[in-house]
């Protein structure tokens, strides 16, 4: 592989002019596609094959008002007045009829009629049923709705709108972001010494970016894809793009220091840290891929989006990077007296902060694992309290008009009727009992089950044997208790249609959200066990050892654990909350943990090559374990500090976003990018790898014959340097 890359690079140099009107040719065409057939992106969450999702297909076919969208006006009276006084019922009345006008809906239930009126008659809640899904729903039918809150106000109301309606916020780019950028660009400066370096760099990743957004974005129209991984694919294809180039440009710089042509270096460093890149890439690719496995559809896209960024992020790094290096040439040179140059030139002892803080690591072995992992396994800890589900409008942020709806209908009426179930009964259409009066039996039964605030009476829906009986909770959505409700109905169900042949299912937003934690909760461990393994295979063929693998897998489920623990503590708990502006404290995102393990899967084993293939490199030199561990991480223990500082400014730049969703994903990425890259791997790795000695690299004879050489360290490059390699370079 390095040499095949080691000819990329010599040809991308060559080409320069080629390769990058290529790159700006794809990027133009994409957004002319973007611009002509770009779709609406869907957030919906859904699980094919659960009873919830059947029963609410069902639903879309024969009662449409009770699948589509929802939103909701909160009317609240005065201090002192009641809501039902003839005045506000007035006002009511006027809203009511203003919302009717709304495009797309399909209608308005008025509170008075409804009976949605708290009990100390102070609020009323008009609710507003679409005939299309959430991100079907124009701009201007909610602007109705809102304009309708608005003048309700100003007839003496308090008002409020919500519903699932406002639950999606679109790919959401801020102030944040861009400074994460500059924090990024200040690293890279402080990095390469370089203004000409830093900007080429950020150049290449921003280009790359660019063009797996727009890539993904023009697939909408064919494939439904959520706002959540627009901005997963965003976030990692930004994170790793910088990464991969400044792997690379670094190599590359030290190589002109040491007197490489221009042309020879950017191809030994497109064949040596290329390797590493294509490698790592290739692990975050598989990882992020493997997501499609476990069958959720929205989980599918989000991996197979941010892979597919994360691919562009490595073919800009082995493409458009030798060609931008081309126009460049010998400008990328460091000072002849500068730090860089100094660093490339000394090869014969191990300087630098990086270099003296191994030492001291490998000079206390054992202190310092036994440490490292009682920290992890004590910030691990509250992961073992760990409880999933997808976030609703109590995750808003505070002092919005969703999260105002939300607090109020849940003060005035209870937290259940945030998140009503929908029992969908089925008499069958010859049994000869209608549907409402199976129904009607249904409910009498549900009624008498623990944590069931109260049971409406049962709606037809279009088929003349089906009825909706809907069931709100005494406990809110994210509750224990309303999981532990959902599956005793579903058990009372099963008892029902033993005995009277009707048949039950449990659907609705919160259903569906339980369901798909629980098949997310339940596909956790096996997607852990395909990642371990594969991280096994792939290092045992990189290292050609067997502890070194098991070693970092170990050092990945730590970095991981503490992550998830970190998360758990912040977001379930509450810890800091307020500090850290966390609207509220509630169960973990559900797919959380899932693209956690993925995405930090590939940076750990990024991480793991760039520092480990130089101690390899000098154990093959000179055998001398302890000396080999120090030596051979000085020249890439900065630059893995500057890739784990640019991932986690780009990871923290969207975490101020009032996004659900988007917030604690990215706490949980920065995080556990600074925990495996300073704590496991520029700690815990070289104290194992120091505690075991020459063992570290022990490799059966028969297993060494087996494995074949995937040459990730540019070795066969070094045994037949091309000729050219000293020649001098002209740049055009």
């Amino acid at each position: 592989m390095a040499v095949l890359l080691h000819r990329l690079g010599h040809s991308a140099y060559r080409h320069r002019k080629l390769v990058l009107a290529v790159w700006l040719v794809i990027l133009a065409a994409l957004i002319a596609c973007v611009g002509v057939f770009g779709g609406k992106l869907d957030d919906r969450f859904s699980v094919p094959g659960t009873e919830s999702q059947r029963a609410l297909d069902t639903l879309g076919r024969t009662l449409p008002a009770a699948s589509g969208a929802n939103a909701q006006i909160v009317l609240t009276a005065p201090a002192g007045e009641n809501i039902t006084k003839p005045r506000y019922t007035a006002v009511i009345a006027k809203t009511v009829r203003a919302a009717e006008t709304a495009p797309q809906v399909r209608a308005v239930d008025d509170p008075l009629t409804s009976g949605a009126v708290s009990a100390d008659r102070k609020t009323a809640v008009v609710q507003v049923s679409y005939s299309a899904q959430n991100t079907e729903v124009k701009k201007s039918s909610l602007h109705v709705i809102e304009t309708a809150a608005k003048a309700a106000e100003k007839d003496g109301l308090k008002t409020s709108v919500g519903g699932s309606v406002y639950g999606s916020k679109g790919v959401e780019i801020g102030p944040s972001e861009i400074i994460g950028v500059l924090v990024a660009m200040a690293v890279l400066v402080i990095t390469f010494g370089s203004l000409l370096a830093a900007g080429m760099s950020l150049l290449t990743a921003l280009i790359g970016v660019a063009v797996g957004l727009t890539g993904l974005l023009a697939l909408a129209p064919a494939v439904d894809i959520s706002s959540t991984a627009v901005t997963l694919a965003l976030m990692l294809g930004l994170a790793v793009g910088i990464d991969y180039v400044l792997f690379i440009l670094s190599r590359h710089r030290q190589q002109l220091a040491r007197g490489t042509s221009p042309r020879e270096s950017i191809a030994l460093a497109t064949g040596t840290a290329g390797s590493a890149v294509v490698f790592a890439g290739t692990t975050v690719i598989i990882a992020l891929a493997a997501l499609s496995v476990i069958g959720i559809p929205f989980l599918t896209t989000m991996g197979l989006g941010a892979a597919g960024a994360v691919l562009v992020a490595v073919l800009a790094s082995i493409t458009l990077l030798p060609a931008v290096a081309g126009f460049a040439g010998t400008r990328l040179t460091p000072k002849p007296g500068g730090r860089t140059a100094q660093r490339a030139r000394n090869t014969a002892e191990a300087t630098g902060h990086g270099a003296r803080w191994v030492r001291r690591v490998a000079a206390k072995p054992l202190l310092t694992v036994l440490a490292t992992t009682g920290i992890l396994l004590a910030l691990a800890l509250p992961a073992t309290d760990m409880r999933l589900s997808l976030p609703d409008n109590a995750s808003a942020a505070h002092g919005s008009s969703e999260r105002t709806a939300y607090d109020t209908v849940s003060d005035k009426f209870g937290p259940g009727f945030n998140g009503p179930l929908l029992v969908l009964t089925d008499a069958g259409s010859g049994s000869g009992t209608s549907g409402t009066a199976a129904g009607a039996q249904v409910a009498r039964k549900l009624r008498a089950l623990d944590d069931v605030h109260a049971v409406l009476p049962p709606q037809p829906t279009g088929d003349p044997a089906q009825s909706v009986v809907t069931v709100i909770p005494a406990s809110g959505p994210d509750s224990v208790r309303t999981d532990r409700l959902v599956r005793e109905i579903r058990e009372t169900g099963a008892d029902i249609h033993a005995s009277t042949g009707t048949s039950v299912a449990v659907t609705g937003a919160t259903a569906v959200n339980i369901d798909v934690s629980t098949r997310l909760g339940d596909s956790l461990l096996p997607f852990v066990a395909i990642v371990v393994g594969l991280s096994l295979i792939l290092l045992m063929l990189v290292f050609r050892s067997l502890v070194v693998p098991v070693k970092a897998a170990v050092g990945f489920l730590l970095s991981v654990g503490a992550s998830l623990g970190m998360v758990v503590a912040l977001f379930q708990w509450g810890w800091l909350a307020d500090v850290l502006d966390v609207p509220h404290a509630g169960p973990v995102v559900s797919f959380l943990p899932i693209i956690l393990i993925g995405v930090l899967f590939g940076l750990a084993m990024d991480y793991e090559v760039f520092l480990v293939s130089g101690m390899r490199e000098e154990w093959t030199h000179t055998g001398r374990a302890r000396q080999s561990i120090v030596k051979g991480a000085q020249h890439s223990v900065r630059v893995v500090i500057a890739a784990a500082l640019i991932m986690f400014t780009v990871f923290a730049g969207f975490f101020p976003l009032d996004n659900p969703v988007i917030k604690p994903i990215a706490f949980a990425l920065a995080v556990g990018v600074v925990i495996d890259a300073f704590i496991v791997r520029m700690t815990f790795v070289p104290a194992v790898m120091a505690l075991l000695g020459r063992h570290a690299w022990w490799l059966p004879a028969w297993l060494d014959r087996l494995l074949p050489d995937v040459d990730i360290e540019g070795g066969n490059l070094q045994k037949s340097p091309p000729a050219e390699r000293k020649r001098p370079e002209l740049v055009s």
